[in-house]
């Protein structure tokens, strides 16, 4: 296949794209702003029998949760060209041949896992997700597979492949150190749950071509791919994709064995391991044996909770991305909104890109109060050191939730949708519905009134931070009607410079 039928064929796949069918999914996702199911035309909606998902507790651990960080880290980080591995893609074949020798020099001493760990904790968060390989294909694990097939892109005569025999991971640059055990260890010391992302496809391994918009494309792309991702090539490649040959069943059965002794490595290695962060489709060819990873997974820890993103209904959880829902609450899946605190998810050199401690707790209440949680994306320089206005940003939101930690962890988004009151009050409440949080992101001034919250009689209200009492009553025309105190009109005074929450006994709708 030459250039011309790729991107015949690409728009062939836009075609179909667009029939009814198509546009209802699309309607879905739209709705809760995710790749679920509906969006995996391969991937049987009931999983086969004998397989299990997370059980219960993990699915209350994880809701339990409610805010971590998101770290993306690799050999991207050395140039440092925007969002993690993807400039990649846009490279000159020139600049394609350097990076994937990157790995020969990197040296991260400032890399300390007990001080990262030690960062989370002190800004409130349970939990942290890093990624153990993103599309590139850099291991920042000892892992034992081979690469055994990639591209030489300065080949004379343009890009071919040529085999190899390497590992590609940390364990072959000059700091030699298996970073995500230390991670682990130290998570597991501190007492933070522990998410490994793990990427299907791999851009340096040519065996995984042409999958998850592959630098090498190849004839039969077309059936391999699912059509997003097959659409996309045409953006990344400018209308000019390598093709090479299509893989052939020695090189599937070698893509799919490494795959899989990768994340066995994961889950095997490193202790107790809360979630695994699969990312992209492997298409419709190799999902047999990617169930297969899936349910050794499951046999090795049964109660890792696994994103749904290439597996569908085989996963455990949704990440609606730099996007909060609108109203979604109480999906049949628990979810995690993950952010980026700077412009992109990888390190961000420029302090004025960071957003800021109110739009980490807006944002963070926004999406608890809708049944959710929120990883703010915070990526390390090429040093191993992050932006110390990141690292301020966060401790300032550890500072809120040393306060108002009550209103966010363990706690359930209110029944029939009931989850804001204006712009500015949202609402959260207990497990055992004893009781509610109502959470202000501005100042109110004297008086606060609440349409959809009526507290029984005799109920005392409370500032979580502040001593006494606060004054209310109940007007049918109006609602509930909350006077805040004289002194509490002075920021000096209250518990807290960003959020206030109210603690309300009992209430009921």
């Amino acid at each position: 296949m030459n250039r011309r039928e790729f991107l015949s064929s690409i728009s062939a796949i836009a075609a179909l794209s667009a029939c009814p069918a198509r546009a209802q999914s699309q309607t879905a996702v739209e709705s809760f702003p995710e790749r679920v199911l509906q969006d995996s035309p391969y991937v049987e909606h009931e999983p086969i029998q004998g397989y299990h998902n997370a059980p219960a507790s993990a699915y209350q651990a994880f809701q339990d949760m409610k805010f971590g960080a998101r770290i993306h880290w690799g050999i991207y980080s050395i140039w440092h060209r925007g969002a993690e591995s993807w400039p990649f893609l846009k490279m000159s074949f020139e600049d394609r041949q350097s990076y994937n020798q990157l790995y020969k020099t990197w040296n991260p001493t400032g890399f300390d896992a007990s001080k990262w760990v030690t960062t989370f904790k002190e800004s409130g968060m349970k939990m942290f997700a890093f990624t153990t390989k993103h599309h590139e294909g850099f291991s920042m694990f000892d892992t034992r597979t081979r690469v055994k097939s990639r591209a030489n892109w300065t080949a004379s005569g343009g890009p071919k492949m040529e085999s190899c025999d390497l590992a590609y991971s940390i364990m072959e640059t000059p700091f030699r150190r298996d970073i995500v055990k230390e991670l682990c260890d130290e998570a597991h010391k501190q007492g933070i749950k522990i998410d490994l992302y793990f990427s299907h496809p791999d851009w340096y391994d040519a065996d995984f071509r042409p999958y998850g918009q592959h630098p090498l494309q190849v004839p039969s792309s077309a059936n391999l791919m699912i059509p997003s991702d097959y659409q996309r090539t045409r953006m990344f490649y400018d209308d000019q994709p390598v093709i090479v040959p299509d893989p052939s069943d020695a090189e599937v059965k070698r893509m799919m064995e490494r795959h899989r002794t990768q994340l066995v490595e994961l889950v095997s290695n490193y202790g107790t391991i809360d979630m695994i962060c699969l990312d992209i489709f492997l298409g419709p060819k190799v999902w047999p044996e990617l169930r297969k990873t899936i349910m050794k997974v499951r046999e090795i820890q049964p109660q890792v909770m696994l994103r749904n993103r290439g597996i569908g209904n085989y996963g455990d959880y949704y990440t609606p991305e730099r996007v909060v829902p609108g109203s979604e609450v109480g999906k049949t899946k628990p979810w995690f909104c993950i952010y980026p605190l700077g412009s992109d998810f990888s390190y961000d050199p420029d302090p004025a890109k960071y957003k800021g401690v109110t739009w980490i707790i807006d944002t963070l209440v926004d999406t608890v109060a809708k049944g959710g949680g929120l990883m703010v994306g915070v990526g390390p320089s090429a040093q191993g050191e992050f932006h110390p206005e990141a690292v301020r940003q966060m401790k300032e939101a550890g500072k809120w939730l040393a306060v108002n930690g009550e209103a966010i962890y363990s706690t359930r988004p209110r029944e029939g949708h009931l989850y804001a009151d204006g712009d500015h009050v949202r609402f959260t409440r207990s497990k055992d519905n004893s009781w509610v949080y109502v959470i202000m992101t501005r100042w109110p001034g004297r008086e606060l009134t609440l349409t959809s919250l009526r507290p029984k009689d005799e109920s005392k209200i409370t500032m979580l931070g502040s001593k006494g009492d606060l004054d209310w009553s109940f007007d049918p025309a109006k609602g509930t009607v909350i006077r805040l105190p004289e002194t509490l009109q002075d920021l000096a005074n209250r518990p807290c410079e960003h959020a206030w929450t109210l603690k309300v006994r009992q209430a009921s709708t």
